[in-house]
């Protein structure tokens, strides 16, 4: 019973297709009616063969071979033509390993060369010989995804006194892989020896060797030998809510527990000819304005794989954390209503309020509590981040004094700044928080505010208050030139 090729582990080939060209090196002579010796090469050697398998060990094959053929004597032609071999038949195959045994018999038809003189003139008359073919083929696999193939056949002849036999051996070369088709380039030699006895009792005997070049197309799985390796990954990065394509995306593969270099989108939103082992492989993907996204693929050892990472846009939000307090003492100022558009919220026991999933851009904030003077603030709100904004609020009691409150950043990505505030007029002399921002309560009247910074152009800004009125000054100070 055949050990079958899933038992072995070895990828089993469904059909093949083989077309050689070749020359003909033959040597022969004929021993009754017209003494006939031959000897020489042709060219235009050519054969066809096709083999095809089921699932299992069963199959056929079928092949059919055109020899030139020549007789001259010195620069002479004295007759040439051509001879056909040809046959068909059933085949079993059988794994031992990675090694290929295929068993074939069936029917075969070879026209041989005999010579007639009846005008005089050497003719030949090609001889039809009608012959039951038994033959074997193996394949051995070789270094360097090679292989070997020696064969054998022996006619027995039907009808007729003839006896012979072929034998030959090739080296397959691979040289395409696409999927489940294969090519391969074969070097191919092939000796053969025919004998056939005549009605008048004549002997004519022959011995070919056969050298060329063929290509192989199969179909179905590699052998053992000549199996890739290696899979190609096509990647493509695109909008997960348009489905366009972003290009110039940041991709990182991991394949095999290995995180390889970091690779570029093209234009197109695409990776293309990335070669991988087999398995599992994870894509990570960053592209400007997405959050990061990940998609995962499996590479097939001689395939083609494709793999699309979609990935989604950051949120366009951000937050706004309001801390409203009295300005006569600092104290957190519950219950004083936070205005932005159409919404109004009361800031809690700490006084403050969270305002979530607002708009990028200035946002317009007003502030009121009862008993004191209602005021109204200027905001920016950037995309996925808090803003913060420090409220206090004067009593509305008359002579009450004027508070001016602010932040003052860097031009440079409005980065909040450790400044001095001096304001000559009032003697006041006052550094910043952490955050950049200031407070200070004054007298009606005009005042100069000179703000400085490490580094920093210095601003002056004139401003006049009056009693219990409330300002803010955000002030954006520019880089020193180097």
């Amino acid at each position: 019973m055949p050990i079958s090729a899933a038992a072995q582990g070895v990828p089993t080939e469904r059909a093949a297709v083989r077309l050689r060209y070749g020359l003909a090196f033959r040597e022969g002579a004929q021993e009754a009616g017209p003494a006939v010796t031959y000897a020489g090469m042709t060219p235009n050697d050519v054969a066809l063969g096709v083999s095809a398998f089921g699932e299992r060990w069963l199959g056929g094959w079928a092949s059919v071979q055109r020899e030139g053929f020549s007789l001259s004597l010195g620069s002479e032609s004295v007759t040439r033509g051509a001879l056909v071999r040809a046959s068909v038949g059933p085949a079993a195959r059988v794994f031992l390993g990675p090694v290929r045994a295929e068993l074939s018999a069936g029917y075969g038809f070879a026209q041989l060369p005999v010579f007639s003189s009846s005008t005089g003139q050497v003719r030949l008359v090609p001889m039809a010989r009608h012959a039951a073919l038994v033959g074997a083929r193996v394949l051995v696999p070789l270094p360097w995804r090679l292989r070997a193939e020696v064969r054998g056949e022996v006619p027995v002849a039907i009808g007729s006194a003839s006896n012979g036999f072929a034998a030959g051996a090739a080296v397959l070369v691979p040289v395409l892989r696409r999927g489940e088709w294969g090519g391969a380039l074969v070097l191919d030699y092939q000796y053969v020896q025919d004998a056939l006895t005549t009605a008048d009792g004549g002997v004519s005997r022959q011995s070919i060797s056969r050298a060329g070049v063929a290509f192989e197309l199969s179909l179905g799985g590699a052998e053992a030998g000549a199996r890739p390796e290696t899979g190609e990954l096509v990647l493509s990065v695109v909008d997960a809510d348009s489905g366009s394509p972003l290009p110039e995306a940041r991709v990182v593969l991991t394949a095999g527990g290995v995180e390889q270099a970091p690779r570029v989108a093209g234009v197109d939103g695409r990776v293309t000819d990335v070669v991988l082992p087999p398995g599992e492989v994870l894509a990570r993907v960053e592209a400007g304005g997405y959050l990061p996204a990940e998609a995962r693929a499996t590479v097939t050892a001689g395939e083609r794989t494709e793999l699309v990472v979609r990935a989604s846009p950051e949120p366009r939000v951000g937050t706004l954390l309001v801390t409203v307090t009295d300005a006569r003492g600092g104290n957190p100022l519950p219950g004083a209503a936070v205005a932005v558009g159409t919404t109004q919220v009361l800031t809690d026991a700490a006084g403050q309020v969270r305002l979530e999933g607002l708009g990028p851009g200035p946002l317009e904030v007003k502030i009121s509590a009862e008993g004191f003077r209602a005021t109204q603030e200027a905001v920016v709100i950037v995309t996925g981040t808090e803003a913060e904004l420090a409220v206090s609020l004067v009593s509305g009691r008359q002579g009450a004094l004027a508070t001016l409150s602010g932040q003052v950043r860097s031009v440079r990505k409005g980065k909040p700044l450790k400044a001095l505030l001096v304001i000559p007029e009032a003697k006041i002399r006052r550094r910043t928080d952490a955050r950049g921002t200031f407070q200070v309560q004054l007298k009606q009247g005009r005042y100069r505010l000179i703000f400085s910074a490490p580094g920093h152009v210095s601003q002056t800004k004139v401003v006049t208050v009056r009693d219990g009125e409330q300002a803010i000054f955000n002030v954006d100070l520019f880089p020193k030139s180097r």
